[in-house]
């Protein structure tokens, strides 16, 4: 018999989003995802029926209010329904198109039947729980900034760059930078299950295990798994966590490696860039897109 899940849905402003997540996550929901249209937000989470007693339902959504009041922004509406496992499986799938992605990208759902015919580069994904299905806007920011980075391989004599991912997610930004004619790439994550999914879309994308090599870890693990310093980094995760790792960046470079962090809130571009430049970064371009921007970065 299958299993009940709670499908909570929060519709508020998109000032309020990353506050929300952050709620939704404390709360315990297993899956996060939104919708956004304008100046509103849909955000719908997943988690367990025998895991949350239906009053505490009414305390989060007096938590969520709370949350918008502090910020002084409208509350937000908020409801809740059950859901058979089964029918969650398959919802979200059908909601999951192909998609565009910059000038060269096609993102394509693993459980569509592959086009004959196809003049983007077709990338196919499962993303399972980890981050990455190519929807958000620092995602599709990093595979922009990586097609521009990998426009002209002829730079690299041996064949394209070596690359590491920190903090890989479900490997869409790995197996891009392969598809886009990287010679190597080195994925990471603290998240056990995001490996395990790096791993099953590279299997996907038919990509040899010895162009995508994944780790259990950050940079430290990378500094082992390395034969020589990478040429690029990507890294596409939360402020705070680029802003710890940057210190620890020089144990993987060399002076002509470049970076392209994402996952930076506008506001939060400053802090960044200004610990970027204390350990000999320079940020050479900033690319924004709503809320967020991603930093095309290159050793001073």
């Amino acid at each position: 018999m299958a299993s009940s899940w709670w499908e909570i849905q929060i519709l508020c402003e998109r000032s309020l989003e990353d506050d929300l997540f952050w709620r939704l996550e404390q709360f315990g929901c297993r899956g996060t995802c939104s919708q956004v249209k304008e100046h509103a937000c849909l955000l719908t989470a997943y988690l367990p029926q025998e895991q949350v007693p239906l009053l505490d339902l009414a305390a989060l959504a007096l938590l969520v209010r709370q949350d918008a009041l502090c910020l002084e922004l409208p509350p937000p509406a908020i409801q809740w329904q059950l859901i058979d496992e089964e029918d969650w499986a398959s919802t979200w799938k059908e909601h999951w198109q192909p998609q565009e992605v910059g000038d060269r990208f096609l993102i394509y759902p693993a459980w569509l039947t592959v086009p004959d015919s196809c003049d983007r580069l077709l990338l196919r994904l499962e993303p399972g729980v980890a981050f990455g299905t190519g929807e958000h806007q620092t995602t599709q920011l990093c595979l922009e900034a990586l097609e521009m980075r990998l426009g002209d391989l002829s730079v690299y004599p041996e064949g394209g760059p070596i690359i590491a991912d920190i903090g890989c997610g479900s490997g869409i930004l790995s197996v891009g930078a392969l598809l886009l004619g990287a010679r190597k790439v080195y994925a990471v994550d603290t998240d056990p299950l995001a490996v395990k999914a790096t791993l099953e879309n590279r299997a996907l994308n038919a990509l040899p295990e010895e162009k995508l090599i994944t780790g259990l870890g950050s940079v430290d693990q990378l500094a082992q798994m390395i034969e020589a310093p990478v040429d690029g980094i990507v890294c596409n995760i939360l402020a705070e966590t680029i802003i710890d790792l940057i210190p620890n960046l020089t144990a993987i470079v060399q002076p002509t490696t470049w970076g392209i962090l994402s996952g930076i809130l506008l506001d939060q571009a400053k802090a960044v860039a200004d610990v970027l430049e204390a350990h000999q970064w320079i940020v050479a371009a900033l690319w924004k897109r709503q809320d967020w921007c991603c930093m095309n970065i290159r050793r001073s």
